[in-house]
């Protein structure tokens, strides 16, 4: 079969190489994605790792199994790379030599066999320090949003404030419409701001990062900074008769961890501050995971870190024992 099947698809992609099979296989992911900014870091991607590599003028026929292997884990070491980053870039290889097989140019996909001998770059773990705001930044915080928006009257500080109770993604939450608030206990979920990063645009698309549209609970607390906001339009945060942007939620908190004198948390933060307080009360982990809108409760335990002080984690330890 290896022999008759060259001579059968016999041809000009006999020929093709490792740089023209990326290139043929980039112009199908172009028509089977919508996000423009998974094509541009696919490129970025090839550009930084497999460029240079002796891959790149190499006919595919001509890469075997160990060049293939050996090349994999040049790039690991000579990069550095943590297993995460190696994912995004094994993801080029597997799409294009399971394109290849697809299209009868190889008999295997031979990244199907290929193994990491190198050691990845070792991690520093996250801790909830780093990946959550505490009891007490959580007060400093809302402090400092109340104190703003009493000045200012922009609603962007509410949004911000509003978020540590719906733990959504910031994209969803600038593009909240008052439509969505269904009734006073839910908002539905069902768009989100995208930027494109080939031209730093921005715009709301009718669906979600996960193609599901989802409701949220809205506890009073919630309810009553949002019935704060005066009426703009159809979009729930806006200022100067313009809906916010994400970018703009990433300034506030810039400009609040610049006003304490901290190290910057980004908005993404608050979301893991909100699954996390919710699990440290007790909420069950499958109600958290369908909040945040996560198909797998594994990627809900990534959320989840100690949203407690030291004093408040000593003193739970020390009345659990």
């Amino acid at each position: 079969m290896d022999k008759l099947i060259p001579i059968y698809f016999s041809g000009s992609h006999l020929d093709i190489t490792f740089y023209g099979l990326y290139e043929e296989w980039l112009e199908y992911k172009k028509t089977v994605t919508n996000s423009p900014n998974t094509i541009k870091r696919h490129k970025q991607h090839y550009h930084k790792y497999f460029e240079t590599s002796v891959l790149h003028d190499k006919k595919i026929k001509k890469i075997d199994e160990l060049l293939l292997e050996e090349e994999c884990n040049r790039i690991v070491k000579e990069f550095n790379l943590t297993r995460k980053e190696w994912c995004n870039a094994r993801t080029i290889l597997n799409g294009m030599f399971g394109y290849a097989v697809r299209k009868n140019y190889l008999t295997e996909n031979l990244m199907n066999k290929v193994q990491i001998l190198v050691k990845f770059k070792q991690v520093v773990r996250k801790t909830g320090k780093t990946e959550t705001y505490n009891s007490e930044e959580l007060a400093e915080i809302n402090r400092f949003l109340d104190r703003e928006y009493e000045e200012t009257q922009d609603a962007s500080f509410l949004a911000v404030k509003v978020n540590f109770l719906l733990g959504l993604r910031v994209g969803e939450l600038v593009a909240l419409k008052w439509s969505d608030l269904c009734d006073a206990n839910h908002i539905h979920i069902v768009r989100e701001e995208i930027r494109d990063q080939t031209d730093n645009s921005y715009e709301v698309v009718e669906h979600t990062k996960t193609n599901k549209d989802r409701f949220v609970l809205v506890v009073p607390k919630a309810l009553d900074i949002l019935n704060r906001i005066e009426r703009q339009g159809e979009y729930i945060f806006m200022r100067n008769g313009e809906r916010i942007t994400a970018i703009r939620i990433a300034t506030i908190l810039r400009k609040y961890a610049n006003y304490q004198g901290v190290r910057i948390k980004s908005s993404h933060k608050m979301r893991k501050t909100y699954a996390s307080n919710l699990n440290a009360c007790g909420v069950p982990l499958d109600c958290i995971r369908e909040m945040l809108g996560h198909s797998s409760l594994n990627t809900t335990l990534g959320y989840i870190y100690n949203p407690l002080t030291e004093k408040e984690t000593f003193d739970l330890i020390t009345k659990a024992l």
